[in-house]
């Protein structure tokens, strides 16, 4: 369902010149699978997303999403896909409800279609109480509900979760965990990328290591286990990235 071969992006700094972002990088996320991007901050996870979703154009390299060519033809890329970031930001002086009506006209639901669609995510991820009222004025917690209603909206078959636990507690990460579950139960393909090794373990069908742009294990998390002789993920990933912890003199 998500393809690329050999995506790279170069992005030119007046200071450091070219800055290689990711490079190589080739993969594939399969049907009713969640793929996990694992590696730190700055890795590259946001730029390959990004890439995929047609908000940056690769230096070079393909990607295919449900068989479209992401540079063929962008906007039916779009519509087939669901991108949600911890740093998505929502309209702070609209409700929860104006901004469902509003994404979801983008996307070409009208009428009962789009209000029972709004309906049925208002009550699944109980918005309820506050989806009449500003953005502004939502808890953080909240407005992740919000923008993961606002994701699911069309009921997109492939699925970009960007870090979506940073910054909440653990109650509401654990629902944002089931959240993803629950669609990957109904065959979505989903690409999930985080640091955060537990959220791993949990979720990921498959994972992906990436450390300084450049994929440097594929596979599941016992066979990455298995290829390093480690015990732990966290150990596992050190171990591929070629981490040493520096000692201080």
């Amino acid at each position: 369902m998500v393809r690329t071969e050999e995506l790279r992006k170069v992005f030119v700094d007046g200071k450091r010149g070219e800055v290689v972002a990711v490079t190589g990088a080739t993969f594939e996320a399969k049907e009713g699978q969640i793929l996990g991007l694992l590696g730190k901050n700055g890795a590259g996870k946001s730029t390959l997303l990004r890439m995929l979703s047609t908000v940056l154009t690769p230096t070079s390299g393909r990607a295919w999403v449900n068989g479209i060519d992401t540079q063929v033809d962008s906007s039916q890329v779009r519509q087939q896909l669901g991108f949600m970031s911890a740093s998505t930001a929502l309209y702070g002086r609209m409700s929860p409800r104006e901004i469902f009506r509003y994404f979801g006209e983008l996307y070409g639901l009208k009428g009962n279609q789009l209000t029972n669609r709004m309906n049925e995510l208002i009550e699944k991820l109980e918005i309820g109480p506050y989806a009449d009222g500003l953005c502004d004025k939502l808890s953080t917690g909240q407005k992740q509900r919000v923008n993961i209603a606002r994701t699911l909206l069309h009921d997109p078959q492939v699925l970009f979760f960007d870090e979506p636990t940073s910054g909440l507690d653990v109650v509401m990460s654990q629902d944002v965990m089931s959240f993803v579950e629950d669609e990957r139960k109904r065959g979505k393909t989903i690409i999930y990328c985080t640091h955060i090794m537990s959220e791993v373990d949990r979720l990921c069908d498959r994972v992906i290591c990436i450390h300084d742009g450049e994929l440097m294990g594929q596979g599941t998390v016992e066979e990455l286990k298995a290829q390093t002789g480690k015990d732990t993920l966290e150990q596992a990933f050190l171990s591929i990235v070629g981490y040493k912890r520096e000692v201080l003199a």
